[in-house]
C-alpha cells in the first residue's frame, strides 16, 4: 500500500506541479509529500523532480518514470475494481465539471438519475464556464459546449443543438418582426458577453451565409440570464434549443427570422488521456451520452 501511495503522490506532483498541491488532495501536509518524494527517489537511486522555489518538474528519468507509474497504477486499480466485484458495483467519487448554465439547467436532474441507479457512486460537480485542465484538477468528465476541444483530452460527441433567433412575442409586438437579416441592426440584441466576434452574427439558410451587426445595450456572461432577459421581452436573442425548447414549446418565446439560423452548437464530454478510468465514470459518461442526446433540444446530429 505505501508503494501505490507513493506511486500516487509521484503521479500527481508530476501533474499539479506542486507538492502542495498533492499535500491537499491527500489531506496531509506540504513536509510529508516532500518526504514521501525523497523516499521514492532513494529507493530508485535516481532524480525524478526537479524542484524550485517557483516550480516543479521531472527530470528526464522522472518522465520515463511517471509514464511507467501510470500503467502501474492503472494495473492496481483494474485488480482492485476487479477482486470488489466493481464491474457491478461501481462505487466512489466522480468529479464532474460543467458551463455554468448547462451545468444548473440540464445536468443536474441527469446526475440525480445516475445517482439514484448507483447509490454508492458519489458526484462532484463544478459549474464553472473556464476550460479547466482535467488532469491539473482532477477532474474525470468536462462538458464542452462549441468547438476548440483540448487536444490532450478524450472527446465522445454527445449531442448537437441547432441555435436560433429568439425573441418574446411582446417585444415583436412593440419593435415589430425583422423580416430579413440586415433588420437586425435596428433591434435591440441581446448576447453573452466577451464573445470573440464581439457584435458581428453569421446567420445560415440552407447553403447560403450572410454576416450582419448587431446592437444591443444588454450582455451578459450567463445563459439563463440571457433566457430571463427574452422572455421578459428585452429583444432578440440567438440562443441553442437546450436552452430555450421548452418557451418555444409553449409560446413564450417565438422564432425570429426563420429558416435563418445560427451555426449549431456541438457537445462533447472530455475525459483525461489516461489509460486507467474507473468504472464509474466509464457509467457515467455512457449515461450521459445517452441521456443528453434525448434532451429537449438536441440530437446527436442537430436535427430541429
Amino acid at each position: 500500500m505505501d508503494t501505490i501511495r507513493l506511486l500516487r503522490c509521484f503521479v500527481r506532483a508530476v501533474e499539479l506541479g506542486s507538492l502542495s498541491a498533492v499535500a491537499r488532495e491527500e489531506g496531509t501536509t506540504q513536509p510529508t509529500v516532500s518526504k514521501l518524494m525523497a523516499a521514492l527517489e532513494r529507493e530508485l537511486g535516481v532524480r525524478l523532480l526537479e524542484r524550485s522555489t517557483t516550480s516543479l518538474r521531472p527530470t528526464p528519468q522522472g518522465s520515463q518514470f511517471y509514464q511507467r507509474a501510470l500503467g502501474m497504477l492503472a494495473q492496481y486499480h483494474e485488480a482492485v475494481a476487479e477482486a470488489r466485484g466493481q464491474t457491478e458495483t461501481p462505487t466512489g467519487l466522480v468529479r464532474i465539471n460543467a458551463p455554468a448554465a448547462f451545468g444548473q439547467f440540464r445536468l443536474n436532474a441527469l446526475l440525480a438519475d445516475f445517482m439514484a441507479v448507483h447509490p454508492q457512486v458519489e458526484i462532484e460537480l463544478i459549474l464553472d464556464d473556464r476550460l479547466v485542465d482535467l488532469v491539473r484538477d482532477g477532474v474525470d468528465i468536462a462538458v464542452r459546449q462549441g468547438t476548440g476541444l483540448p487536444p490532450d483530452a478524450v472527446a465522445r460527441a454527445a449531442g448537437v443543438s441547432p441555435r436560433h433567433l429568439v425573441a418574446a412575442p411582446s417585444y415583436l409586438e412593440r419593435r415589430g418582426r425583422p423580416q430579413q437579416p440586415q433588420d437586425l441592426a435596428t433591434h435591440d440584441y441581446i448576447r453573452f458577453a466577451w464573445l470573440a466576434d464581439g457584435d458581428a452574427l453569421t446567420l445560415y439558410r440552407e447553403q447560403q451565409a450572410v454576416s450582419v451587426v448587431t446592437h444591443g445595450r444588454f450582455r451578459v456572461n450567463h445563459a439563463l440570464a440571457i433566457r430571463d432577459s427574452l422572455v421578459a421581452g428585452g429583444g432578440i436573442g440567438m440562443c441553442p434549443l437546450w436552452l430555450v425548447q421548452d418557451l418555444l414549446d409553449t409560446g413564450a418565446l417565438v422564432r425570429v427570422l426563420a429558416p435563418w439560423e445560427g451555426a449549431p452548437q456541438p457537445l462533447h464530454l472530455l475525459s483525461p488521456t489516461r489509460r486507467y478510468q474507473p468504472v464509474r465514470a466509464r457509467l457515467l459518461l455512457d449515461f450521459l451520452v445517452a441521456r443528453i442526446a434525448a434532451l429537449p433540444g438536441f440530437g446527436l446530429k442537430g436535427e430541429t
